[in-house]
């Protein structure tokens, strides 16, 4: 066996195995099944809890107590109270245990408007400072003990080897000993140290290492895909993370959703049991991720003995229909497809984690030392620490002339969209999954880079303009451009190569503008992973990462200004934690390569007044792109570009979808699982009004290309209950400007037959009327479009659509069909 044996710090307590003993003698077959099943908070009721004996809890990325993404404190708790006495009530004759409650805490309390929110991993990694990163946890687990939870599924300890990947911010850096140095200190902020008399105290919370194993290392860099490595390649890169998290006392962790040479990881006997288990000597808990256990050969979502008998202690099952797979599971125990000595080790790891916990002792959420303290939500001690993870981890990359750091005095232009972009700024897992559509309500307290850079120059008598598109009425002396990578997490951040916003060229043209006009021009990079950037390092005069630095963006105008007499404020610490490319498509890129070649190689980073060697002339031959593609994706998993999921109600009450689930007057919409986690919106409309559903953008958009190609509007749609009344698909130019065709009848012709797809050819769309009287003209429409789809019903209907993309040359007359 090539596996290492890890010695963990927390050791087996003679006197918690015996209290395991007594109390795993004592629990019914029905209360051991219960222990193992983790509903979704909106799928579980504290009657639920009692009935079913259940263990676990978890909120998923944007879910939150009552829907309300402004919920305090109290909410929180008020749920964690409820859950909490109801495993505790044993009233019907059955055994009090202790639920614990699990969240993605992912870079800070992501799903707590107030909370501090750090830089994402990719930025953590480029500070090399492990006290720091132990000062996070630390942090975080205070600000998740605030609301009563138990349990944290972090550190991420992927080691990612393919910047495609959606996930690479969540990865401390592409060389396994940085991630084998963080991942320990990173559990023992969140934990305490296992030799210390605060391990796992009721300021502590349990921690999960994840995703076990090689969710960084997959073919392509695919999301979920299928990791093609060998096991030398396992146990030596991807399980670095995994090695330090064991020895440090890590409690839990959660299975991965790829697959290895083909095995999904949930069901993969080898490496969940024999490995990690036994070989590396891991006596926790191990919990799958959001429905993995799904994807097992042979399994659903409510039937998978299988990856129980691989290894898995705890389902993780948001979905509605988790009593179905209690009831199952129960049956393949009874029947012996699943060996009750399996159930049994489960629970045994289960119960060792709460008494290690010590969750009996702890009590009522709302009673502990930490519960309902709101102020430490974002407390100043704690932004100060993010403030300091800001700064160490800016990597310079250009320095021309030592322009940076830059005098306070001077009359600074600040633009591009990322300057005052919060929802740019702190990416993924904030507030909701995907990190997109918030705006400052969601994060009082915070500062944007804007923000900082203003206080600095205000501060010292300069001059700081805002202007996003980069018009100004004086010369700056100094223009700072903010741009970078949109927000997006897992699945829906997988790119195909690493060109920077592929066809979009506004940040080159600010770039090529302002360098025009003879303004120096410093640019800083917002991203969660290297990009191939040349043209726009040929534009800049400076050139430094600053990453998703989170609540605390004022940070970066720590480092980049000086004092007001010309001291140094801060100095550029940063050294990248991934290899930069040459080449859009030159990944996989990563130290120790045979051929490595990359732009800026794994641990570079300028320091102020170090000579830079770099020119202006870097090659920029990139992928050539079309000036307008043959199929413009709208929809694929999630809103794509600037787009987003709106809905409008009778009432004219119009909310946008940036949590899983949003409701106006007359429909709601929540993200469900067609393929992969939350890929489909479902749309259910009430029957008391017109409703509309929409993939809406803020910025008028030019489709008149499309119109002229003989193009259709194509989606995936799934009917399940037939439309009342009528309903149609629309394409929108403002409000009440729109087209509309009808398809009342094919989807009353589809219901109840599954995934099918329709097309709608655009040259049916007619006229544009307005509540004014005026008309637009199919070619006038599509040179203003803002709604490119959207689904009208005036009565009860209840549908899912997925995948909506316009292409070119598509068009067969009929106007409707399905294809």
């Amino acid at each position: 066996m090539q596996w290492p044996s890890i010695t963990s710090k927390v050791k087996k307590d003679p006197v918690l195995e015996a209290k395991i003993d007594h109390i795993l003698g004592d629990l019914s077959l029905e209360e051991k099944i219960g222990q193992m099943i983790q509903p979704e908070i909106r799928h579980l009721t504290p009657q639920d809890v009692r009935d079913f004996h259940i263990g676990s809890v978890l909120n998923g990325g944007g879910s939150v107590p009552n829907g309300n993404r402004y919920s305090k404190a109290a909410d929180w708790l008020a749920i964690a109270d409820a859950y909490y006495q109801a495993s505790m009530d044993d009233s019907d004759g059955y055994m009090a245990i202790p639920i614990m409650w699990g969240t993605d805490a992912v870079h800070g309390v992501g799903n707590i408007v107030g909370a501090t929110l750090f830089p994402h991993n990719i930025a953590l990694g480029a500070t090399r400072n492990t006290e720091l990163i132990k000062e996070i946890g630390n942090i975080t687990a205070t600000e998740i003990a605030v609301t009563g939870l138990d349990w944290d599924f972090s550190p991420t300890v992927a080691v990612a080897r393919d910047d495609r990947w959606g996930r690479t911010y969540e990865s401390y850096s592409e060389h396994p000993e940085l991630v084998r140095d963080y991942a320990g200190v990173m559990v023992e902020g969140l934990q305490g140290e296992a030799s210390g008399q605060g391990f796992l105290s009721a300021y502590k919370v349990i921690s999960t290492a994840k995703h076990f194993i090689a969710d960084g290392g997959t073919h392509n860099g695919i999301d979920r895909g299928d990791c093609l490595a060998d096991e030398e390649t396992l146990f030596r890169v991807h399980a670095a993370g995994y090695y330090s998290a064991i020895e440090a006392g890590v409690q839990s962790v959660m299975a991965s959703f790829n697959s290895w040479h083909g095995v999904h990881m949930h069901g993969h006997q080898y490496l969940l049991t024999r490995v990690l288990k036994e070989q590396m000597g891991f006596d926790g808990l191990v919990v799958g991720d959001w429905n993995g256990h799904g994807f097992v050969a042979g399994a659903t979502v409510i039937n998978c003995p299988q990856a129980v008998n691989a290894g898995l202690d705890i389902f993780m099952v948001p979905d509605p229909e988790w009593k179905q797979l209690y009831k199952n599971t129960l049956e393949q125990v009874k029947t012996g497809v699943i060996p009750l000595s399996r159930i049994d080790d489960a629970v045994r790891r289960i119960l060792r984690v709460k008494l290690r916990a010590d969750l009996w002792q702890r009590g009522l959420p709302s009673k502990r030392p930490l519960a309902g303290k709101d102020e430490l939500l974002g407390a100043p001690e704690h932004r100060a620490v993010a403030r300091q993870a800001v700064r160490e981890s800016l990597v310079l990359l250009k320095n021309k002339n030592n322009i940076l750091p830059l005098s306070p005095r001077l009359n600074v232009l600040v633009a591009g969209d990322g300057a005052d972009n919060i929802s740019k700024q702190t990416g993924g897992w904030s507030v909701n999954w995907q990190g997109t559509g918030n705006t400052m309500a969601d994060f009082p307290g915070a500062t944007t880079i804007w923000m900082g850079i203003d206080a600095a120059v205000s501060a010292a008598g300069g001059k700081a303009i805002l202007s996003v598109d980069g018009a100004y009425d004086q010369k700056p002396d100094v223009a700072i451009i903010v741009f970078g990578e949109d927000p997006y997490a897992e699945m829906q951040g997988d790119i195909q190569h690493q060109l920077l916003k592929a066809g979009d060229t506004r940040d080159l043209e600010l770039l090529k503008r302002l360098q025009s006009q003879g303004i120096p021009v410093v640019s800083l990079f917002v991203t969660g992973r290297p990009m191939w950037v040349n043209r726009e390092l040929n534009l800049s005069d400076a050139f430094m990462v600053v990453w998703q630095p989170g609540t605390e963006g004022a940070g970066v105008a720590d480092v980049i200004f000086t004092g007001i007499n010309g001291e140094l404020n801060h100095p550029v610490k940063g050294r990248l934690s991934f290899s930069w490319p040459k080449r859009p498509d030159q990944g996989p890129l990563n130290w120790g390569d045979e051929n490595y070649e990359p732009l800026f190689a794994y641990g570079f980073g300028l320091a102020y007044g170090e000579l830079d060697l770099l020119k202006d002339n870097l090659p920029e031959e990139g992928i050539a792109l079309e000036e307008s593609s043959n199929v413009l994706e709208l929809f694929n998993r999630r809103p794509l570009g600037a787009y987003q999921v709106m809905l409008e109600g009778k009432n004219n009450d119009r909310v946008l979808l940036n949590g899983n689930i949003a409701n106006v007057s007359t429909l709601s919409v929540s993200c469900v699982d067609r393929d992969v986690q939350e890929d489909a919106r479902r749309v259910i409309w009430n029957g008391e009004g017109e409703g509309l559903v929409a993939i809406s953008n803020q910025n008028r958009q030019v489709l008149s290309s499309y119109y002229e190609s003989n193009s259709s509007l194509l989606f995936d749609v799934k009917v399940d209950s037939a439309p009342e009344d009528q309903a149609w698909v629309r394409i929108g130019c403002g409000p009440s400007c729109y087209s509309q065709v009808e398809i009342t009848r094919e989807l009353r012709e589809i219901v109840g037959g599954g995934w099918k797809t329709l097309s709608v050819d655009l040259i049916c769309y007619p006229d544009a009327g307005t509540d004014f009287g005026l008309k637009r003209t199919p070619e006038e429409l599509f040179a203003l479009i803002l709604e490119p789809f959207a689904l009208v019903a005036n009565g009860a209907l209840d549908l899912t659509f997925s995948h909506v993309r316009i292409e070119k040359s598509r068009a067969q007359g009929g106007c409707v069909r399905l294809v």
